[in-house]
């Protein structure tokens, strides 16, 4: 009985570590998931800016900037700032 329970914990180990062999080739011979988002960079954020009339926050490249202030929008820049 002990010599039946050896073998098959032998087998199981030697299954188990054929598995993993395989399933790490197969995952190198893969291409990139194109869903899959690129991993982050460690640049700097972009300044946020509030928009003076209606105060939602937004980054500076997205804004409209006149009269030494910035807007969401060109609807917003012609109200003006919010009383």
């Amino acid at each position: 009985m002990g010599k039946a329970l050896f073998w098959v914990v032998v087998i199981l180990a030697a299954m188990i570590i054929a598995r993993i062999v395989s399933h790490s080739k197969a995952r190198k011979k893969m291409p990139p998931n194109p869903t899959m988002r690129p991993p982050r960079s460690q640049k700097q954020g972009e300044a946020m800016v509030r928009c003076a009339h209606c105060g939602i926050h937004l980054p500076r490249s997205e804004a409209l900037m006149s009269n030494h202030h910035t807007w969401c929008s060109l609807e917003h820049a012609k109200r003006g700032p919010r009383q």
